[in-house]
C-alpha cells in the first residue's frame, strides 16, 4: 500500500486502512451485496470531481466484494482501446482485468478450471462408483453443464458450445486447444480457427454476443463459488469527448446494460459506473438519452449530509482540509507501525506538520483541496516519512521544501497548478 501511494497510484489492498468519509455508504452498500451475493443483481452510478476519491471507492467496494467470495473486474471507458458502444471490447476487458480473492488478474482460467473441477465434483457426488478416468463420468459432466447452461445455451449457443470444446479439450490433454478456447472465452480476437473448428464454433464475438457472455460468464463464476461479479465501468465521462454518433450509441450501451440488471437477466452483477457531474446533469452527456436521464435521475438539491446513500446514484463531496489532514495522519500512523523509527517518525511528523504539509500542497494546486490528496500522499511517504525513518538528522520543517514539478502532474493537476500561478506569464502552456 505504501509503495503505491509513493507512485502516487491507488493501493490494489488495504483500502479500509485508508477509508475517510465513505463510512456513511457502508451499510447500503454491503445491502447491495447481500442482494448481488443471494442471486439478484444491483446498480449503482458513483459522481465526483476529480479527486473526489472515485477510483478510491470503487476499489474499497472491490475489496468488501472479493471479502464476500465475489469475483471483481474494473475497465477503464476509453474512446479508443474500450468504447462502451462496443460491448465485446468491454467483455474482452472483463475477461482480462477478472480478478478473485485467490487470483489476480487474469483470473478467468483459473475461474474455468475451478468450475470444471466443480462439475466433476458434483458429478461424482451423483454418481460415487465412477472411476475419475472413465468416460461415463466424462459423459455425467456433460450433462451437468448442459444442464447448468441451458438458459445461456438459449441465447447465447456459442458460449455453451466453447465450454463444451473447452471441456473436451482438458479431458483429452489438448492444452493449444484448450488456451485457444480460453482466450476466445475471454472474446478475445484472433483465436486459431483451428480450435474453433474443433468446438464447432465460428466469427467473431459481437455487441449482441457479448451481453449473453456476460450471462455465461456469471454462471460460471456461480458454479465455481463465486457467487457474483462486481463490474465497475470508470471514467464514463469520456464519453462527452465523442463524436456526437458514436456518443448515443454508447448511451444507448448503457441503457441496455441497466434494463437488462433490472429485468433480472444478470443474477450475480453489481455494475458500477463512475462519472463526474458534467457527465450525469450536463447536455452533453446523460441527458442526451431521456431514457437513461430518468433511469438516472437523483435530487442532490439538500445538504449533502442527506444524500441517500440507498440512491441510483452516490455523490461524493470530495475533500475537504480537516479529512485530508485526517487521511495523512492515519498514513503516517500506518507508516509509523512498520518502522525501525517508529517513535521518532511519530515525534517529527506530528499532527500540526501534517497540517502544515497539507495546506502547503494544497495552496501550490491553486487551493482546490479536491485536487491534493494525490500529490499530498506522494510527497508525505515519499519525501518526508521515507527520509525521517532513514536519516536520524532529518527534519522536515528544516531540511525539506515542498516542490511540485510539472511532471509528477496530472492535466488536471497542472490546470489547478496554473490557477495557483502570480501572472499569466507564470501560467505553464504545454505546447
Amino acid at each position: 500500500m505504501l509503495d503505491a501511494l509513493r507512485r502516487g497510484t491507488v493501493p490494489a489492498a488495504g483500502l479500509d486502512l485508508l477509508a475517510t468519509g465513505l463510512e456513511r455508504f457502508a451499510p447500503a452498500l454491503d445491502a447491495e451485496l447481500d442482494a448481488v451475493e443471494g442471486g439478484g443483481a444491483a446498480f449503482k452510478a458513483v459522481r465526483g470531481e476529480y479527486g473526489a476519491g472515485k477510483t478510491f471507492m470503487t476499489r474499497w467496494l472491490a475489496e468488501r466484494a472479493m471479502r464476500r467470495g465475489l469475483a471483481v473486474a474494473e475497465v477503464q471507458i476509453s474512446e479508443t482501446e474500450t468504447p462502451l458502444h462496443r460491448l465485446e471490447t468491454v467483455y474482452r476487458r472483463i475477461g482480462e482485468a477478472l480478478r478473485t480473492s485467490s487470483f489476480p488478474p487474469s483470473a478467468l482460467r483459473a475461474v474455468l478450471d475451478s468450475w470444471l473441477y466443480t462439475l466433476q465434483a458434483d458429478a461424482l457426488a451423483a454418481s460415487p462408483h465412477l472411476p475419475t478416468d472413465s468416460p461415463a463420468l466424462a459423459e455425467a459432466v456433460d450433462r451437468l453443464l448442459e444442464a447448468r447452461l441451458a438458459a445461456v445455451s438459449a441465447r447465447t449457443p456459442a458460449f455453451a458450445q466453447a465450454l463444451r470444446g473447452y471441456h473436451r479439450a482438458v479431458t483429452e490433454g489438448d492444452s493449444p486447444s484448450a488456451d485457444a478456447l480460453a482466450a476466445w472465452l475471454g472474446g478475445q480476437p484472433h483465436v486459431a480457427a483451428a480450435a474453433k473448428r474443433a468446438a464447432g464454433i465460428r466469427g467473431e464475438l459481437d455487441h449482441f454476443g457479448a451481453m449473453g457472455f456476460l450471462q455465461g460468464l456469471l454462471t460460471v463464476l456461480r458454479d465455481a463459488g463465486h457467487p457474483g461479479l462486481l463490474l465497475v465501468l470508470d471514467e464514463v465521462e469520456t464519453l462527452q469527448r465523442v463524436r456526437g454518433d458514436v456518443r448515443d450509441k454508447a448511451l444507448n450501451a448503457l441503457r441496455q446494460l441497466l434494463d437488462e440488471v433490472d429485468a433480472g437477466r444478470y443474477p450475480g452483477l453489481y455494475l458500477v459506473v463512475t462519472g463526474t457531474p458534467a457527465f450525469f446533469d450536463g447536455p452533453s452527456g446523460v441527458a442526451r438519452l431521456a431514457p437513461l436521464a430518468q433511469r438516472l435521475a437523483t435530487d442532490f438539491t439538500t445538504d449533502a449530509r442527506f444524500d441517500n446513500p440507498r440512491a441510483v446514484q452516490l455523490r461524493l463531496p470530495g475533500f475537504t482540509q480537516e479529512r485530508l489532514v485526517a487521511l495523512g495522519a492515519r498514513v503516517r500512523d500506518l507508516f509509523a507501525d512498520g518502522a525501525a523509527a517508529g517513535d521518532r517518525v511519530r515525534a517529527v511528523v506530528d499532527d500540526a506538520y501534517v497540517a502544515t504539509l497539507a495546506r502547503a500542497v494544497t495552496g501550490q494546486l491553486g487551493g482546490r483541496v479536491g485536487v491534493a490528496p494525490r500529490v499530498f500522499l506522494k510527497k508525505l511517504v515519499g519525501e518526508v516519512l521515507d527520509r525521517v525513518d532513514q536519516f536520524e538528522d532529518f527534519d522536515p520543517r528544516r531540511d525539506y521544501a515542498l516542490t511540485v514539478g510539472v511532471a509528477e502532474l496530472s492535466d488536471v493537476e497542472r490546470e489547478a497548478a496554473g490557477s495557483a500561478a502570480g501572472s499569466v506569464d507564470d501560467v505553464h502552456l504545454d505546447l
